[in-house]
């Protein structure tokens, strides 16, 4: 099968990047290393309890390293919120861990794929596909496995061959994975490549002047009004960054109330409250507190003669920093300070000797105005090679909604009982 152009992008070095960024120091000394010896096959253990997924920190821990990997999505943290949150465990709709780590023959890990199963039912209709963990709605952002450079080939046929033993699942929904490990994959399964992940990067320069002397032009007069409105009418502002465990936990709580305010302005570009559920906000509290616990998180928080204007996640992994959600009081509108609070947060990471600011995934004027770089995350399907997989797949995504074919009403009516992931 002729390779798709999708995966050709960069992966940021989490997983499969054509440019990973550097290399913790002593790292590339460990990867020739690796490489000299590594085996043509690799061995595969599967963990499949919470209590395995906790054991695994170490593992991930000197993964992330090798690998350069910049996602707090990728994050051991990360991973043991999630199962703890957001795993679904309901008749209709259940989930179950299936984390693959592979290990060369000398025992050395060289991958962690972090698969979960979910199985669906209604009725006679059972299906179960397996997917990168973080199949949620709109919290993880970017899903990929952690594979140390040189090992792709060696880490996707390895899972193959494991999952070719797995007897239960229909199809895997694969997230970004490039070149050497989806060519690998689909020597064994075609690969049905999908809609990639499109995440906008911005490279930092050493000092505030020199990157804003290279913004364009429109960003630079955005950027201008939002400090001349505030300077016109006799404000000042400040930015505070909580870092302490007790001090994310107090200005999440002051995120949770602007995140919701934001929600509820009308007249502009909807946006929903991702944490008004229980659930979520659970979640969001639980990771967090992992990740300051880690030194990985920031709540920047705007202030304009004392009261809080706006309020942004994010975390800083290795050398970069990822912009999460964000929130903001409409009041202030008209000072633009979702611009504001960005651009002090810039300035932060640029004091901090951050090479690189990742504004999310998806495509908007907020993030393509900076003049940020496109990096491409390859999505894929892969059902199992045989006739019944292949016709739940199909009426899978039949009853979805995904298909082209205008659908009966008694599908349509079916379809919207199908067990989904939103949140209770």
């Amino acid at each position: 099968m002729m390779w798709s152009p999708l995966p050709t992008a960069n992966t940021q070095g989490a997983a499969l990047g054509a440019n990973p960024v550097p290399l913790a120091a002593g790292a590339e000394d460990r990867l020739s290393e690796i490489a000299l010896r590594r085996s043509q096959r690799g061995t595969v253990d599967v963990a499949t309890t919470a209590e395995a997924l906790f054991a695994l920190k170490p593992e991930y821990d000197r993964l992330s390293v090798l690998c350069g990997n910049t996602l707090p999505f990728a994050l051991h943290e990360w991973h043991v919120a999630w199962w703890n949150h957001l795993a679904k465990t309901g008749s209709r709709v259940r989930d179950e861990l299936r984390i693959h780590t592979v290990r060369d023959d000398r025992g050395e890990c060289v991958a962690i794929v972090p698969f979960v199963s979910t199985r669906r039912q209604i009725g006679a209709f059972r299906t179960e596909s397996l997917a990168l963990l973080g199949s949620d709605p709109n919290f993880t952002e970017i899903r990929c496995p952690l594979v140390v450079p040189g090992a792709e080939r060696l880490a996707a046929d390895a899972v193959a061959r494991r999952l070719d033993d797995q007897a239960t699942w229909d199809w895997v929904d694969w997230s970004g994975i490039g070149r050497p490990f989806g060519e690998a994959l689909d020597g064994h399964a075609p690969l049905q490549w999908r809609r990639p992940v499109l995440d906008y990067v911005l490279d930092l320069a050493p000092t505030w002047e020199a990157f804003h002397a290279r913004l364009k032009r429109n960003i630079r007069e955005s950027l201008r009004h939002c400090y001349n409105s505030l300077k016109r009418d006799g404000l000042t502002f400040e930015l505070e960054v909580a870092q302490s465990r007790d001090a994310v936990r107090n200005a999440l709580h002051l995120f949770v109330s602007l995140h919701a305010m934001r929600a509820q302005l009308t007249g502009t570009i909807a946006h929903p409250d991702r944490f008004a559920s229980l659930t979520s906000r659970g979640f969001l509290f639980d990771v967090c507190d992992r990740l300051a616990a880690r030194g990985v998180a920031r709540i920047l928080v705007l202030k304009i003669r004392g009261c809080v204007v706006a309020v942004r996640i994010a975390f800083v992994v290795g050398e970069q920093i990822y912009f999460y959600y964000s929130g903001f009081d409409p009041r202030w509108a008209k000072y633009s300070v979702s611009t504001t609070i960005l651009a002090e947060s810039i300035k932060y990471a640029i004091e901090q000797k951050l090479t690189a600011a990742n504004l999310s995934t998806g495509t908007d004027v907020s993030k393509t105005r900076w003049g940020a770089r496109l990096v491409v995350f390859a999505e894929a399907t892969q059902p199992r090679p045989r006739l019944r997989s292949r016709a739940m797949h199909a009426a899978y995504l039949q009853l979805r909604g995904n298909s082209m074919v205008r659908q009966a009403a008694w599908l349509t009516t079916l379809r919207r009982t199908l067990p989904s992931r939103t949140l209770a």
